[in-house]
């Protein structure tokens, strides 16, 4: 798939404040720190399409990317660490949390997680909510790059062996670097799959 047009349209407090032009959308998000902001600039080639902080927890809103005139990138906030408020933190899961459950146009959701790291709670805790709702999603494991071929096949290993606990069925794991480039085709790919409605 080649992007050729990505635009930033908005940033919502709410659901009901989303685009409501109907296209398809592609969320992503992750643990504060994953390196969101970074894999988006990747997958759309834009160096600074998503603005990359050293702070975690920078993105509060709800963001749309159109994609090529046809589909949305949307970058939702993370969860985990960030230093906020127990108040703030709870604003943003509701808001998270509508989108994820009432969004219609919303594909599948994208959860990225930190190669390098154990099984984190919240994590798991995340992928769980979005089993019980029935919300499509797929893995990207991020930072892939600071890792060695066979620290990797060792992780995904750990990584899959703890989700076999809860889950039957495996969810996809995609191994990804910013910096490398490696899982932007295939990402992309899953996309068009599901735009064509073959996925």
């Amino acid at each position: 798939m080649n992007l050729l047009r990505v635009k930033f349209i908005c940033s919502s407090p709410s659901v009901d404040a989303c685009p409501a032009d109907g296209f398809p959308e592609f969320a992503f998000t992750g643990r504060s720190n994953v390196g969101k902001s970074s894999l988006i600039n990747m997958l759309t080639s834009r160096r600074g399409i998503a603005k990359v902080s050293s702070t975690p927890g920078k993105t509060r809103l709800i963001n749309h990317f159109l994609v090529n005139d046809t589909w949305y990138l949307v970058d939702l906030p993370g969860y985990g660490f960030a230093k906020i408020s127990q108040s703030e933190r709870l604003k943003i899961r509701k808001m998270t949390d509508g989108y994820l459950t009432n969004r219609k146009t919303m594909r599948c959701i994208f959860v990225l997680i930190d190669s390098r790291l154990e099984p984190q709670r919240n994590d798991l805790d995340f992928l769980s909510r979005l089993g019980e709702n029935g919300i499509p999603f797929f893995i990207l494991f991020t930072k892939i790059d600071k890792l060695s071929a066979v620290e990797l096949q060792k992780s995904l290993a750990r990584y899959k062996k703890r989700l076999s606990h809860s889950w039957e069925e495996l969810p996809l794991i995609i191994p990804t670097s910013a910096k490398t480039k490696e899982g932007r085709e295939i990402v992309l790919g899953i996309i068009e799959e599901i735009l064509e409605g073959r996925l």
